[in-house]
């Protein structure tokens, strides 16, 4: 007969063991969601990567030696770069849960932190070009992606060459114009997807190595010096073609809050990273045969009467890998807006159930346009490798640089231990960049021109706003001293709330003393609300309100939001309800202030900037739909400010 003492210990057990199962279970199902989402732009670069070395301009000559030297580049590039720097150190570098450059910033511009002003600036300027550069890789993976796919038309018959242009534009289209229905009622369908395409890919490069089982000569990286050795700086520059096995890295740790990192290093481990390595090197042992097929070499190792199937499976994984970029913009803008780098644009949520799912038509439009044009200006995948490079690299870069400095001051690891470990990651990254420099002019500058507008625009709208507020808080009136002087006015209180929007929780809001200026009346209830935006990813409930109760009816209330967040003025109504602040919907007006910003004042921006920083204000979205707030509760006052 067992003890008492026994029995618990064994249903202590039993729990703990139901719980270990229950977490396996749940990492299992995110680790094969996880490969229809954070694999796809990595997982369909075997379409363009090894062609990328072997055909077009800055090709070189598919040789026995050059085959296993780019085979042993590609190797290593994905055991360094991705197993080790974003799979085992970056993903550990989370912002509550949260990753990706801004998160990145985020972490490391924390007030509580003692950087100095030019490290601050530096920091806020890196992220600035990274969410550029990201941007610039969101409109050429579609486009190279895509066009790569239906390339292969081009393998099953010479006929169809006309036509892979505008097939591809029409796909494009088709992609950019579903993205308003959301991506909730299909994504179910991208793991099976994904999961047959990184299948299919493994099973044909394994019946090429069959054939040439040589080519595993390529794990030993004395193939990779060697072919440094040979080719000198046409093999540096071919180093910046096999930056595209990589491509991903980015959305991978940008995708690090909805999977996590254990669901995403198991999927890789065990799946992804085993299914490309079998198809580069099945490609690469078809070379070593075949070297005349270098010019479409990924649809050269597909049997023939797979090749159709295979085209249709492949434009399934690029409009999918195409797709986490695209939301991934998505996003990025809406990080952007909350963290005050970019104007109020239209964010609709496209699921009830996940916040993460929301759709801007103007990014959308943005860089469906682009994606076209880019199309149609380089004409072919390989065309668009040297753009997409530059891309990738630019990123990985300050990925890097930003990992550094989270390690030195919020880990608190010393410098000479950092050194090293960062010192691998930017030795790779600075030769990948170096190879991508001589692709400049073939296309390479297209992301950096995107990356330029993107930072011209965001520093320009971060630094106009941050001028606005100073003008606004410098002219303030005292909140204590129109309270104090309010019962001497004997002006008409009146049933019901007024809700004033404010940009800060300091000083009297303008639209108050213009509403009392020319109206001469005051609700009974009057809510100065200031929404907040915090360097967290997320808010809780709980911690999302202060509110502060300055007598006559007067209640001060700040809202704050994480930079993952969308603000709902309607939602914050309800959470002040339980803290005893009660309003009724139908008797609450909302002021708004509309500013007519004028360029002759006396800050210290240029006066170009002061003129673009107007028009994107003129061009903002609209506060009433962005804050959520009913339209028939709305009243606007304006006033002008000088810059």
């Amino acid at each position: 007969m067992s003890s008492p003492s026994s029995e618990n210990d064994g249903g202590l057990e039993s729990h703990e063991k139901h719980h270990h199962e229950w977490l396996n279970k749940k990492v299992l199902l995110l680790a094969i969601g996880s490969i229809g989402i954070v694999f796809g732009d990595i997982g369909t670069s075997p379409l363009y990567a090894i062609k990328a070395c072997f055909h077009g301009k800055h090709a070189i000559t598919p040789s026995m030696m050059n085959i296993l030297g780019v085979l042993s580049l590609i190797f290593w590039s994905m055991v360094i770069v991705v197993s080790f720097k974003y799979l085992t150190f970056i993903l550990r570098a989370d912002n509550r849960g949260e990753g990706g450059i801004f998160a990145l910033v985020s972490l490391l511009n924390k007030p509580d932190k003692s950087l100095s002003r030019l490290l601050k600036y530096v920091l806020l300027l890196a992220g600035i070009i990274g969410a550029g550069l990201l941007y610039g890789d969101g409109v050429i993976t579609p486009a190279i992606s895509v066009l790569s796919a239906i390339e292969g038309l081009e393998v099953a018959t010479k006929a169809a060459a006309p036509f892979v242009l505008p097939l591809t534009c029409i796909i494009l289209i088709l992609l950019f114009s579903l993205q308003r229905k959301g991506t909730a009622h299909i994504g179910n369908l991208f793991a099976p997807i994904m999961i047959l395409w990184f299948l299919s890919i493994c099973i044909f490069g394994i019946l090429q190595i069959i054939r040439e089982p040589s080519v595993f000569y390529a794990i030993n990286p004395i193939y990779a010096f060697d072919f440094f050795i040979n080719n000198g700086v046409h093999g540096i520059v071919v180093l910046g073609s096999v930056v595209l096995c990589i491509t991903g890295c980015e959305a991978l740790y940008a995708d690090l809050g909805h999977f996590g990192r254990n669901a995403i290093r198991l999927s890789w481990f065990l799946f992804v990273f085993p299914a490309l390595l079998c198809n580069y090197f099945g490609q690469g042992a078809l070379l070593l045969t075949h070297p005349e097929m270098n010019i479409n070499p990924f649809y050269n190792i597909v049997p023939e009467i797979m090749l159709y199937p295979m085209i249709g499976l492949s434009t399934a994984a690029t409009v999918i890998a195409s797709q986490a970029l695209i939301s991934g913009a998505f996003s990025l803008t809406q990080q952007a807006v909350q963290l005050g780098f970019c104007p109020r644009v239209r964010i609709i949520h496209t699921s009830s159930e996940m916040q993460g799912q929301i759709y801007i038509p103007f990014v959308n439009y943005a860089l469906m346009i682009s994606c076209i044009g880019v199309v149609i200006g380089f004409k072919e995948s390989g065309a668009l490798a040297g753009a997409y490079g530059i891309a990738v690299t630019g990123t990985m870069i300050i990925t890097s640089l930003l990992y550094f400095l989270v390690l030195v001051h919020i880990r608190n690891w010393s410098f000479w231990k950092v050194l090293p470990l960062v010192g691998i990651f930017l030795a790779f990254d600075v030769a990948y960049i170096t190879g991508n420099t001589f692709k400049i002019a073939d296309g390479g500058w297209f992301p950096i021109f995107v990356a330029a507008i993107i930072a011209m625009a965001m520093t320009t709208w971060k630094k106009g706003r941050t001028e606005l507020y100073r003008n606004l808080i410098g002219s303030r009136f005292p909140l204590e001293s129109f309270l104090s002087e309010l019962p001497k006015t004997q002006i008409l209180r009146v049933p019901g709330t007024a809700v004033f929007m404010t940009l800060s929780p300091v000083g009297t809001p303008p639209t108050l003393l213009h509403h009392v200026k020319h109206n001469h009346v005051l609700h009974e209830k009057v809510i100065l609300l200031s929404i907040m935006n915090t360097d967290t990813p997320a808010v809780s409930a709980g911690e999302r309100i202060k509110l502060t109760n300055l007598g006559q009816g007067f209640y001060r209330v700040e809202a704050f939001f994480g930079f993952m967040q969308k603000p709902n003025v309607p939602q914050i109504m309800k959470i002040i309800a339980q803290y005893g602040l009660v309003t009724d919907p139908m008797t609450t007006t909302f002021y708004l202030g509309r500013e007519t910003l004028l360029t002759g004042g006396k800050s210290k921006m240029m006066r170009w900037r002061k003129a673009f920083f107007a028009f994107m204000s003129r061009n903002a979205g609209n506060p009433t739909s962005y804050f959520g707030i009913p339209a028939n509760r709305v009243v606007e006052l304006g006033a002008q400010i000088e810059l």
